[in-house]
């Protein structure tokens, strides 16, 4: 059977391709052009789905092209100019297009206003359904080769599939997500693509430490996060979870630092500064003479750090719970602002990879042109998607390249 376009993976990149090519041929006046999205698993979209907590982080705030491409560690400058034909105001505006409104967050993040995945989800599947392309789910691709006798001039592509099916096509999507799966990378590499290797980004923390251990849920906004012997840093909320540290201030270190933490394999020190640009010397200082008849373990007396954890930082500086402010030595309150200020913890380990994290490695950019996502060795082979060795940082970043990826390849098919 052949078709136009096949697209092998049915998540956001795949799907926002179909959608712009099938769209684009349409408005051509070429309604008989032919797409396929060729799906391995029974659900559609699920990344999109499980996204953001079940609400979906579409994009984010950025709208300036070179700003939006300094939070993607790997493909920072080969996205600048992507960002200015299609960046995060265009994917407002392509939701908005559809009904879809999108709202932002004090963080930068931008969710559609009904808080639902599940809304995103069917404006994609509408608009798939809508532009004529064809789904088919449980249908992975096992192989594509070339067809050097093609039976028409532009079945250029012969693919096979583990159901038994044999389809053609002239041109070919690998949008296949993250390398961890290895099914789109090891089809890009029978086809001559080098890849660059598969490592986990976007990760959170695994830290046994009694300051934290009990303490689940808490948050310190903001806090600044640095690995030792690293040139690593980074800046954001830091959530307590029942393994370790995470939120966006662990998980942007982790991106940067997705291949050097790898080479360490996940075992070094970190300091966290819970009180950035600000000096708790003061501060304590003021307590001492304001309030040195009343305990120090009973309030915190800053705004970012919950009492419970003010307690656990206390204890950890050798300060007894019965200690008043007057009490305080000048050893305390050196150890205390150490504390607050320079607390090292050691990392054993990550997170497990979830299916909404992200992995770097992928495609190399040299062997992409990333004004149209096509393939620099084979005529005819796009790609799109983490597939290709490009990861952002938390906060709709990644989602944004899946757009972008597939507006471009999808309106360079549709031109051909």
């Amino acid at each position: 059977m052949y078709f136009d376009l096949i697209v092998v993976g049915g998540g956001a990149a795949g799907f926002f391709t179909a959608i712009t090519c099938a769209e684009s041929w349409k408005n051509f006046g070429s309604s008989e052009k032919s797409v396929l999205i060729l799906e391995k698993t029974s659900n559609l979209l699920q990344k999109v789905k499980i996204s953001g907590g079940g609400r979906c982080n579409v994009t984010h705030d950025c709208f300036e092209p070179r700003a939006l491409s300094a939070n993607y560690p790997r493909g920072e400058k080969a996205l600048i100019g992507p960002f200015h034909r299609f960046g995060a105001a265009d994917t407002v505006e392509w939701f908005a297009s559809r009904g879809v409104s999108l709202k932002t967050e004090a963080d930068g993040r931008m969710f559609p206003v009904t808080d639902s995945s599940q809304t995103i989800v069917n404006t994609l599947l509408n608009a798939a359904h809508a532009a004529g392309v064809t789904v088919h789910t449980s249908e992975g691709v096992t192989s594509i080769v070339t067809n050097e006798a093609p039976t028409t001039e532009t079945a250029r592509f012969e693919l096979e599939t583990d159901d038994g099916n044999s389809y053609t096509a002239a041109n070919v999507l690998i949008a296949t997500g993250g390398t961890r799966s290895a099914a789109g990378a090891k089809l890009a590499a029978s086809l001559g693509h080098e890849l660059q290797p598969a490592t986990p980004s976007l990760f959170t923390f695994k830290i046994k430490d009694p300051r934290i251990d009990g303490l689940s849920g808490l948050a310190v906004t903001p806090a600044e996060v640095s690995i030792h012997h690293s040139k690593l840093r980074s800046a954001g909320p830091v959530l307590i979870t029942h393994w370790g540290l995470s939120g966006p201030g662990i998980l942007k270190i982790s991106a940067w630092g997705a291949r050097e933490l790898a080479e360490r394999d996940y075992r070094f020190d970190i300091s966290v500064n819970w009180l950035p640009g600000l000096d708790p010397t003061g501060i304590i200082a003021d307590k001492r003479k304001r309030d040195g008849k009343r305990q120090l373990s009973t309030k915190s007396p800053f705004a970012a750090i919950p009492k419970r954890f003010w307690q656990r930082l206390v204890a950890a500086a050798g300060v007894s719970d019965e200690m008043t402010w007057g009490q305080l030595s000048k050893k305390q309150t050196s150890e205390l602002v150490n504390q607050l200020t320079d607390s090292t913890f050691f990392v054993d380990g990550k997170s497990t990879n979830k299916d909404e994290f992200v992995t770097c490695g992928g495609i190399s950019l040299n062997e992409i042109n990333f004004k149209t996502m096509e393939s620099k060795l084979v005529p005819g082979l796009y790609f799109a998607g983490e597939v290709v060795d490009v990861d952002g940082v938390t906060g709709g970043f990644n989602f944004q390249n899946a757009w972008t990826n597939g507006f471009h390849a999808g309106t360079d098919i549709a031109a051909h």
